[in-house]
């Protein structure tokens, strides 16, 4: 079995079992699932009863990063948080499980979270 394919299988292994753990938007709560590239941040509200993504933000978009602008920074997680969480509310959504995926509650993943939070998102 080649290195990447042992990573693969063990970044899935992580990403379900933070699924599991945050129980699939457990108590009638749409999941808040957070993607890390190295140049972007990307933040979903999904309804797994439905299949249907409620709302979505990102450091892609002309709102948060301008022309050319870097995406993959605290700064701009902050700003993609802080978005998806507005557009939540627009959509009617005041409290969400968090679920970070494979990566580790830390950095730009922290960052997007508590500026959610602070923004008036309930997890």
């Amino acid at each position: 079995m080649s290195i990447r394919t042992q990573l693969a299988k063990r970044r899935g292994g992580r990403t379900h079992r933070v699924r599991n753990g945050v129980a699939r938007g457990a108590n009638g709560r749409p999941r808040l699932s957070v993607f890390r590239s190295n140049r972007h941040m990307y933040a979903q509200v999904i309804d797994d009863a439905s299949g249907r993504t409620l709302a979505a933000a990102s450091s892609v978009d002309s709102a948060i990063s301008g022309p050319g602008g870097v995406g993959g920074n605290v700064d701009s997680a902050t700003k993609v948080g802080q978005l998806i969480a507005e557009r939540a509310k627009v959509a009617g959504i005041t409290a969400v499980v968090f679920d970070r995926g494979p990566f580790r509650y830390h950095g730009r993943v922290e960052a997007l979270a508590d500026a959610a939070r602070a923004a008036g998102l309930d997890f």
